[in-house]
């Protein structure tokens, strides 16, 4: 199982000082956690796409490509690109040039978007949400597979075939992932067209999403994927050396961010209660120490047997140094433990085991 982390590179004040980071000096970090994540062998980075003033990325590839000249090995995706508010053309060729440059590290995690503020940024109607995904889609896919495509949609001007997309990018196909929260019909669109899926988990039961990950699986059998595509499972989560240490730390920022994520949706506020909860086993978020962290990616791989896990660190801007102690620990302590333990299993499973 490929293992990494994601952000959203957060703008969000300290608790304690009401103050929040420059946002020149948030972007320096970024690079620093990813080049952090590089040298203790964790496999991807994803970087979200964002339009608000407390979350710094709005151009995803761009860090990318800064990510890609400072890195070796690491995988860098988006986490997600909105799709429905892009160009796919520009995408792909924002993503191959990343291609490009890292050497053939670049991934697409394309998305609908669960925030809005791109669809009127750049004209787009949110009535036609579900069909500026569906559509742009099909045309990215279009796209990976030939230079010259003839097109047709309701939403870009056509190409019929008489000027290329370029650059190329390295890797053939270049990858393109789904990103899925809720919504069954995701799911299903993602196995169907046979692409592997990011699949979400920010709160409730692990189990409750079980389901998303079997609608996948049997819409890409039923397509005639083979073999079928792969599956992530992303999450929030914090490392510390203990257990009560990752929950102080984190909560009070974890708060900040999505309390105010919650009045613009009309959720309840995060209490204390509530968020050591989610990070008990059954619980959606990966806080804790080292030893529970491992517990819980193995005891969530029994329930979906996914390929990838994503844990997004950053919840609420934590301080810098706090930030790269979590992926430190993350990657010399919980990512080779559990290689060993799902390189044991697989090794009792094998008929020669």
């Amino acid at each position: 199982m490929e293992i990494g982390l994601f952000t959203f590179a957060e703008l969000y004040p300290d608790p304690a000082t009401g103050k929040a980071i420059a946002p020149e000096q948030r972007m320096r970090n970024l690079i620093e956690e990813v080049e952090l994540a590089d040298q203790l062998g964790l496999d991807v980075f994803g970087i979200g796409e964002h339009h608000r003033p407390d979350l710094i990325v709005s151009s995803p590839a761009v860090v990318m490509a800064a990510a890609a000249a400072r890195t070796e090995r690491i995988r860098l995706s988006s986490a997600v690109t909105v799709l429905s508010s892009d160009d796919p053309v520009r995408v792909f060729q924002d993503f191959a040039t990343v291609d490009l440059l890292s050497g053939g590290r670049a991934e697409i995690m394309a998305g609908r978007g669960s925030f809005t503020e791109s669809f009127p940024l750049f004209g787009f109607d949110l009535g036609d949400y579900d069909e500026l995904f569906d559509e742009k889609l099909k045309m990215l896919i279009a796209l990976r597979r030939a230079d010259r495509i003839n097109w047709q949609g309701r939403f870009r001007a056509p190409l019929d075939g008489s000027v290329g997309v370029y650059p190329r990018p390295v890797q053939d196909p270049l990858p393109i992932w789904v990103a899925v929260g809720g919504a069954p019909e995701s799911a299903f669109r993602a196995g169907t067209l046979g692409l592997p899926m990011a699949l979400a988990i920010i709160g409730g039961l692990a189990e409750r999403f079980a389901p998303f990950a079997e609608l996948h699986r049997d819409a890409a059998h039923q397509a005639g994927h083979d073999p079928l595509p792969a599956l992530s499972i992303n999450s929030h989560g914090y490392v510390a050396e203990t257990s009560q240490q990752a929950l102080d730390d984190s909560f009070p920022h974890v708060a900040v961010m999505m309390n105010k994520i919650g009045r613009e949706r009309g959720w309840p506020p995060l209490t204390r209660e509530r968020y050591d909860g989610e990070a008990t086993l059954r619980g959606a978020n990966f806080v804790g120490s080292p030893q529970q962290v491992i517990e819980k990616i193995l005891f969530q791989h029994e329930i979906f047997e996914h390929d990838r896990f994503l844990v997004q660190f950053g919840v609420g801007a934590l301080p810098h140094d706090k930030l790269m102690r979590s992926i430190e620990l993350f990657g010399t302590e919980v990512a080779p433990a559990v290689r060993r333990e799902l390189a044991a299993r697989e090794e009792l499973r094998s008929p020669s085991g």
